[in-house]
């Protein structure tokens, strides 16, 4: 117990000796204590190390400030030395674009409209006389030739009609030979009176008879053949209708249509008859197309035309324009324009869906500009051109839209240069430098 006190009191000394040095300033451990007594230098009072921090301090932060302004001087002058040298790139640059050439159009354009296949000619045949159909030589389907029986009529009532008017033809002829033979007897009575006058071996009472009876029957003569002239008429008349009861194809054709069969009364009424037959002339296809404003101008009789069925993709049937209206349709604004295609062998069928190309004549010039060059703003259609280095706005006049091309009468012409895809900062009169096409490799 006594030997621990010593070193207590020796610790507590301790402690005390680190926490006063010998100037009188508390330290902070007896380290530096030792080092302080060992230190053979001066030190300094706090006021100089005040003073001497503070400029230190001052001297490194304008350091600090003048590198900080080195270094952002530095930089902006750096990026203005960019900005220049991208603007002098920028002015001096000269871009490389894509161009076409402008074609000429050709003489002729290609028009293709749907159109409507029909017969040359079509007839629908009524009956003209009543009666019973006797017999049926013509069915639908059936190719037949101008003049063939395509039916005959059983007419009993007519026939009836025709030998009673025959008697009386007969009758009324006889009439006429009696009025002639009582004219030339008249005739010689008033050539043997006439002397016998002449000489006073007759009166004048009996010439005036003869007269008078020699006119009488001239003029029964005149009525006598008047009522056979008329007779005649009406018979023929009779005939005609008789002839009805034969009824006979009026062209070449195809049977399209039949309404009536062995056994069915038809009616021979003129405004209500009955309707027997449909005849269609199919050797030749008449095609009719309407062709619109924009194209109408230029078709005319004599062009080509080449006309296509969906249904006949390996077969085209070519052809003339044949007849146009001179005059569009105001409804529409279309030309009825129509075609005759020779049909032989009957592979184009009437009342078919088809297409027609037309080749028309220009009225106009024009050529065809790649649809990529066109630039549309408020100043309205323009293409740019490559002309001696430089782009070049143009205003051009569109004419026809044609999907990947457009035709353009105006602002630019065959062989020109246009650009394709021009970028929005394209101005006019920046240099550009026409790419090149890379020519088709060699088979």
């Amino acid at each position: 117990m006594t030997a621990s006190r010593p070193m207590a009191s020796l610790r507590s000394f301790r402690m005390n000796e680190v926490r006063i040095d010998q100037e009188g300033q508390p330290v902070r451990d007896l380290q530096e204590t030792v080092d302080r007594k060992t230190d053979s230098r001066p030190t300094p009072p706090p006021e100089v190390r005040r003073r001497y921090g503070g400029r230190l301090f001052a001297l490194l932060a304008l350091l600090l400030l003048a590198g900080g302004l080195a270094l952002g001087a530095k930089r902006f002058y750096s990026q203005q030395q960019q900005v220049a040298d991208t603007a002098k790139e920028q002015h001096d640059l000269v871009p490389s674009v894509r161009v076409a050439t402008v074609e000429p159009n050709s003489g002729i354009v290609s028009v293709t409209l749907p159109g409507t296949t029909a017969a040359y000619s079509t007839a629908s045949i009524y009956a003209r006389a009543t009666g019973y159909i006797d017999k049926r030589n013509a069915d639908i389907g059936d190719q037949v030739k101008a003049g063939e029986l395509l039916a005959s009529l059983a007419v009993p009532e007519l026939d009836d009609q025709i030998s009673q008017n025959e008697a009386t033809l007969k009758q009324l002829q006889a009439a006429l030979d009696q009025a002639q033979a009582n004219l030339k007897l008249a005739q010689v009575t008033w050539n043997r009176d006439t002397k016998l006058v002449d000489q006073g071996w007759a009166t004048q009472q009996q010439g005036t008879i003869d007269v008078q009876n020699l006119k009488a029957q001239q003029a029964a003569v005149g009525v006598a053949q008047a009522n056979v002239s008329a007779q005649e008429n009406l018979l023929r008349v009779l005939r005609q209708d008789r002839s009805y009861a034969s009824v006979v194809a009026p062209f070449d054709g195809v049977i399209t249509q039949r309404n009536v069969d062995v056994g069915s009364l038809v009616q021979g009424n003129t405004a209500s008859g009955t309707f027997m037959f449909e005849i269609m002339q199919n050797d030749v296809i008449r095609v009719s197309v309407y062709v619109p404003q924009d194209s109408a101008f230029g078709v005319e009789p004599g062009i080509d035309a080449t006309v296509r069925v969906p249904e006949l993709p390996d077969r085209e049937f070519t052809g003339k324009v044949t007849r146009v209206a001179d005059a569009l349709q105001t409804g529409t604004r279309t030309l009825l324009t129509e075609i005759d295609l020779a049909n032989p062998d009957g592979a184009l069928p009437p009342g078919v869906y088809c297409t027609v190309e037309l080749k028309v004549p220009r009225k106009s010039q024009s050529v065809v500009v790649p649809a990529d060059a066109i630039i549309f703003n408020r100043d309205g259609l323009q293409v740019a051109v490559v002309n001696d280095g430089k782009a070049e706005f143009r205003k051009i006049r569109e004419t026809r839209d044609l999907g990947t091309k457009v035709e353009v009468d105006s602002g630019v012409q065959a062989g020109d240069q246009v650009i394709l895809d021009p970028s929005v900062d394209l101005a006019n009169g920046s240099k550009v430098q026409p790419q090149r096409e890379a020519p088709a490799p060699s088979k």
